[in-house]
This record gives structure tokens, C-alpha cells and sequence, in this order.
């Protein structure tokens, strides 16, 4: 009996938890039938979870600014890359990929950030 209420306990909790964990990882926001790529100096890098956030400054040929925020993956996945709280610098330069926001917004998911030398960022 005390086996049945412990499974029963343990069923309810990650039934619970799976939605959350579902609902955590909606990227409905974001347009992956296409690709943006933007040129800017990084403003700030949010190293932080359960996503990290690179905010990147975006001069347009008037020289109207714009800052772009980018989801990036989550800080224990990005070490794992080698990926650091300084790896992206304010001021620091990056050509950025990205699957754009649906409406419109300047923000995305990234797809790949490379240095101006053209080597990958990480």
C-alpha cells in the first residue's frame, strides 16, 4: 500500500512538472521559416537562466540604432560549449543569424554568431 501511494505521489509530481517543462520550452514567438542576419556591437550579455539573452546594438544605413535582444541557450549548455559570463563584451562586435520574432519585434533565437574575422563566435 505504501508503494502504491508513493507511486501514485511520484506519477502526479512529474505529470505536473512535464507541462511545465513543455510550456517552458514554447518558441512559438519566433519564425523558423526564416533566417535574419544583423551586424552590431554588444550591448549587454544576460548570462542567466533558464536562457541566456545577448542585447546587440544595430545601426541601420540612416544610423537609426536599434538593440536586438537574442536568445541564446541555457548558461550549463553554453559552458559546455565554452561559453562564459565575459565571453561577449560590451562593444564587441558580431554578425549574428537568427530565426526573427513573427511580429516583428528585433529579437530572434540564434541560430549562429561569428567575430568579424568571420570565424565562429564559439
Amino acid at each position: 500500500m505504501k508503494f502504491i501511494r508513493s507511486f501514485t505521489s511520484l506519477t502526479i509530481m512529474f505529470g505536473m512538472s512535464s507541462g511545465m517543462v513543455q510550456a517552458h520550452h514554447s518558441a512559438t514567438m519566433f519564425d523558423f521559416e526564416k533566417e535574419t542576419t544583423i551586424t552590431g556591437a554588444v550591448k549587454e550579455f544576460q548570462y542567466t537562466n533558464p536562457h541566456a539573452w545577448l542585447i546587440v546594438t544595430v545601426v541601420d544605413d540612416s544610423g537609426e540604432k536599434t538593440n536586438w535582444s537574442v536568445e541564446l541557450g541555457a548558461p550549463t549548455l553554453l559552458r559546455a560549449v565554452g561559453v562564459g559570463k565575459k565571453t561577449f563584451l560590451p562593444g564587441d562586435e558580431y554578425t549574428l543569424k537568427i530565426h526573427p520574432m513573427k511580429d516583428g519585434r528585433p529579437a530572434g533565437e540564434h541560430i549562429s554568431i561569428t567575430k568579424p574575422d568571420g570565424s565562429p563566435a564559439y
